[in-house]
């Protein structure tokens, strides 16, 4: 099986009659992937960083509502901000600027990228490098979330207070790097959240402040993270992808479509997630409304063959992933 149709990376071009990779080979891979260390438990253990703190006085901040008072106003940002936020995380961060499923003109695409990152979790360029790391490594020793290999809380959030992440990996994202606005956005990756901020204190006052904004950003990052964690560890997998990937629909819920993950790594290469006809997935929804006035383009599909595989061969396809992954 090919790796568009598993939705791996590449590791490599191998020659014709060549069905491992020499140590060499492997070594001078790696290279290109400048986080993909070693994960282990002795390794990943959790350290408190002074620098963590505004992380974790921003799940403080909504408490300040129990002294403003909440108002209907600030519930209703609280809903629009959760909702368009994790709209543009989902279309913006992943489903574009991680695996191009479809296309955008420049103005859309500098669009997608700020409102993704008026959620708060770093830049684009950051996010893209770093799940195509993980997709790369899925559930490996290299995996830089791997919730089998590190556990829920280094899957969750230990990975992204770890300071062995801090930096972009520009070699894995060449195709957005060319872009000097989106640069410029990952290198100011807070300015976008702080706008929205300043947005919600001028509009609700301090009451929107913690309800409408601090709390929505706390909802937003345990949503998505949500996807690297806890979709490795519950739900059912229809595809053999060989990790640990899995379908849960409360999940897809509450991350519009994101659930679906066991099928997302079957086949990355698609804007839907949701295979099927009841695999609800908001984000293609709108994508596809998007789509119908000309601001997105070229969505690419599920074909049948991959669709269905599990149907027509699963014998077939499960020995060709677990070869695969051996090899890997």
């Amino acid at each position: 099986m090919n790796a568009t149709m598993t939705g791996r990376v590449p590791l490599a071009k191998r020659s014709p009659k060549s069905t491992s990779k020499t140590k060499e080979e492997k070594r001078e891979n790696n290279k290109k992937f400048k986080h993909a260390k070693l994960k282990t438990k002795e390794n990943t253990r959790y350290k408190f960083r002074w620098t963590q703190i505004p992380f974790f006085l921003i799940h403080l901040l909504p408490l300040g509502a129990f002294f403003t008072g909440v108002h209907v106003a600030d519930a209703i940002f609280l809903a629009v901000f959760y909702f368009t936020g994790m709209f543009f995380v989902t279309a913006g961060y992943h489903r574009y600027f991680s695996h191009k499923t479809y296309k955008l003109n420049r103005f859309w695409q500098f669009i997608f990228a700020f409102m993704a990152q008026a959620t708060a979790q770093k830049g684009v360029l950051w996010w893209a490098s770093h799940h195509r790391t993980h997709h790369k490594y899925s559930d490996t020793d290299y995996d830089i979330h791997s919730a089998k290999k590190l556990g829920f809380f280094y899957s969750h959030l230990g990975w992204i207070l770890s300071d062995d992440h801090e930096e972009t990996d520009y070699d894995l994202v060449k195709d957005l790097a060319k872009y000097p606005e989106l640069v410029w956005l990952n290198k100011h990756p807070l300015i976008p959240a702080w706008i929205v901020g300043i947005t919600a204190y001028l509009i609700g006052g301090a009451s929107m402040l913690f309800f409408g904004f601090f709390l929505g950003l706390v909802l937003l990052w345990h949503g998505t993270f949500t996807i690297n964690s806890l979709t490795h560890m519950f739900g059912k997998q229809r595809y053999v992808t060989g990790d640990e990937s899995r379908n849960n629909p409360f999940f897809a819920l509450i991350t519009l479509g994101e659930g679906w993950h066991n099928n997302h790594h079957f086949f990355q290469s698609s804007t839907r997630q949701g295979f099927f006809w009841w695999e609800f997935d908001i984000t293609y929804y709108i994508l596809k409304l998007l789509s119908w006035v000309g601001i997105v383009k070229k969505m690419r599909p599920v074909p049948d063959h991959i669709k269905y595989a599990h149907i027509r061969e699963p014998e077939k396809y499960s020995a060709k992933l677990r070869n695969e992954k051996n090899q890997s």
